[in-house]
């Protein structure tokens, strides 16, 4: 367990996400994505659903972080225990789960998830996906092996920065013994290098990489912003 957090320390981690619906919504085509960022340098790769993390997993040789959308509001991110078990299960090393307070659907606490899950599948690492840094510390307390800023902006405990929060990291990183990885709004090469700065142990960008859709939309947005500047 202890290699796998050390071999991220000081690296890049990519997210390879598609929403439902998008054209990119297919297994073997978030495989492809992700080997692509392999050969790029990424540490590890983060994947959403249990046969995008059979695929990558089969497909790349860096831990894979596997995680488990349900709805879109309250607890969405592996929700419950089983599915926290399928996805170490579906090959991933490091197992991602929300870790705010918000009542889970099984009624299980985080801690409950976390004791379940290393119960069943000791060297299964735990990546806490955090909201505040009550949360962080929580998580910390709770048995999570990393804690992530991933859930910053998107509860009511803080508000949505533009680019990353870094109030949050610095706070995460100052309060945490545990390796912290800066994840959400991560859009810049200067954004990776200064929540690096900050103390992260690793930074973690999906969007900015993997989401040709919104990349698009900004050159989009700023092509025509100039022609009209220009007109």
């Amino acid at each position: 367990m202890t290699g796998v957090v050390d071999d991220l320390a000081g690296r890049l981690v990519v997210s390879c996400q598609a929403y439902p619906g998008e054209p990119m919504r297919d297994p073997r085509t978030m495989s492809q994505v992700a080997q692509a960022c392999v050969i790029g340098g990424a540490a590890a790769i983060r994947v959403q659903g249990l046969d995008d993390i059979r695929a990558t997993a089969a497909a790349i040789d860096v831990p894979v972080i596997g995680l488990v959308k349900e709805g879109d509001e309250g607890v969405y991110i592996t929700p419950t225990l089983d599915l926290a078990v399928a996805c170490a299960e579906a090959g991933a090393q490091i197992v991602a789960i929300d870790a705010t307070s918000r009542p889970r659907p099984d009624g299980l606490s985080f801690a409950d998830v976390v004791a379940g899950l290393k119960e069943k599948h000791p060297d299964v690492v735990v990546m806490a996906d955090c909201g505040s840094v009550d949360d962080c510390i929580r998580a910390e307390k709770d048995g999570a092996d990393i804690i992530g800023t991933t859930l910053g902006g998107y509860t009511p405990d803080r508000e949505k920065t533009v680019g990353p929060d870094y109030e949050f990291a610095r706070q995460a990183v100052e309060a945490c013994e545990k390796p912290v990885v800066v994840e959400g709004r991560v859009h810049t090469l200067e954004h990776a290098r200064a929540v690096m700065k900050l103390g992260a142990h690793a930074v973690c960008v999906g969007t900015a990489i993997t989401h040709p859709s919104t990349i698009t939309s900004w050159f989009v947005s700023a092509v025509q912003d100039a022609a009209v500047q220009d007109a």
